[in-house]
């Protein structure tokens, strides 16, 4: 669920406030369970959420106006004080996850041909500034959002930020962090767009800045080679540079991360292949949201998976991925995938100062296995239910995560009020 979408049709063919307006709820309910080892507690609940999404039309006129808002609600359905932890449920002053809770906001909108302004409370999703949506609840952010579709076969997006909320938060208010150096800053900038050359090749450009912590720029192009009717080819390559500014709160930032994967579709299976590289003396960071700096989601690389981003500084990583798609044996909806990751000659021992100082040793590495099936009913009254099973076994030095094995249930159901 996305509390905006890119323009899709002229503003001059406008129908009205009222009249394009949708209404829709996520039904999403979600059993986690990780074991952790190393004497650290386990992280266990069993949640659900309801997530409401009001969309509506524009005014009719040269210039319509428009407002966006969501409300969402969770329920704790089993969880204790010695499990908390998973980002699913807050927590109280005594250690319990709390029943219930619950916020709304919205954003007040106004579009101009093919180009949309927001000011309020959404979710970004670009490459350089993303909410997650990988627990119970999404994250949100307050700023100024604008999207434009008015050059043909280009995408722009580009945003101020100045507070943001993470998956348990009730308030709106929150800071926007540097989530590995677990630092703040007050305000986040971005611009970029998505160049489609033609229907094989497009390309990407960012550019952020978090005040008085870095500067960081992407890139993406990503390449589909049709070899056959049923088989193609796809190359994709994502790179981020990184460099400290202003107070450099953080401390001493320089860093290149990038991840190249190849994958061969050929009927029903994917083949994937996938390096990524950490080039510097910090890890890669990115976005965090909320009181507590939870992650956010603009981290791109290939070999960011279920629990680790394979992210250290100096890190190497492989990745081999397979996925099968049951359609093509008489079973449409049902989907398989499995990858293997390894990540080697992690460095921290560089960094002597400011927040990355001390977080990593000298010759850390970890490794990860990931298994998922998903099924999507097709038709009847279900139709669009989801059920998706995940689970990731990770191993490596404590300053990857040590020791975690991680199991996951996802349940959504998607219902158009209208």
């Amino acid at each position: 669920m996305a509390i905006y979408s890119y323009a899709r049709a002229d503003q001059l063919e406008s129908n009205g406030f009222i009249e394009e307006s949708k209404l829709s709820i996520l039904a999403k309910n979600y059993y986690f369970n990780t074991d952790r080892a190393n004497g650290r507690t386990n992280q266990k609940d069993w949640s659900q959420a309801f997530i409401a999404n009001y969309v509506s039309g524009f005014t009719q006129g040269t210039v319509g106006f428009g407002v966006d808002a969501f409300g969402l609600w969770g329920l704790k359905l089993d969880a204790g004080s010695g499990r908390a932890g998973t980002g699913n449920l807050p927590v109280g002053d005594d250690g319990n996850p709390d029943d219930s809770y619950g916020r709304a906001g919205g954003a007040v909108k106004m579009r101009v041909s093919n180009t949309v302004l927001k000011y309020g409370e959404m979710m970004p999703n670009s490459p350089v500034f993303a909410q997650s949506t990988s627990r119970l609840m999404p994250q949100t952010a307050t700023g100024i959002n604008l999207l434009s579709t008015d050059i043909k076969n280009l995408s722009i997006d580009a945003g101020h930020f100045t507070s943001g909320t993470d998956q348990v938060n009730t308030n709106s208010d929150g800071e926007l962090w540097a989530t590995y150096a677990h630092v703040t800053t007050p305000t986040v900038d971005y611009a970029g767009g998505k160049y489609k050359v033609n229907e094989n090749f497009a390309i990407s450009l960012y550019g952020s800045q978090f005040q008085d912590i870095w500067d960081q720029y992407y890139g993406n192009m990503n390449y589909v080679f049709a070899i056959a009717k049923d088989q193609a080819v796809t190359l994709d390559l994502n790179v981020y540079r990184t460099m400290d500014s202003g107070e450099a709160r953080a401390g001493e930032i320089d860093t290149t991360a990038y991840g190249l994967q190849a994958g061969y579709k050929v009927s029903a299976h994917t083949f994937t292949l996938a390096y990524q590289q950490v080039q510097g003396d910090q890890p890669f960071d990115y976005i965090g949201f909320g009181d507590t700096g939870r992650a956010g989601g603009s981290i791109l690389l290939p070999n960011s998976v279920q629990y680790s981003d394979f992210n250290g500084p100096g890190e190497k990583s492989w990745q081999v991925r397979y996925d099968l798609n049951m359609a093509s044996y008489g079973v449409p909806g049902l989907s398989f995938m499995a990858r293997h990751l390894r990540g080697t000659d992690i460095d921290g021992t560089n960094v002597t100062s400011g927040a990355y100082a001390r977080k990593y040793g000298s010759d850390d590495r970890e490794f990860e296995t990931n298994v998922e099936a998903r099924y999507i009913v097709q038709s009847g009254p279900a139709k669009n239910l989801s059920v998706r099973l995940r689970t990731a076994w990770h191993r490596g030095d404590l300053t990857t995560g040590g020791a975690q094995d991680q199991f996951r249930v996802i349940t959504e159901y998607p219902i158009n009020i209208f």
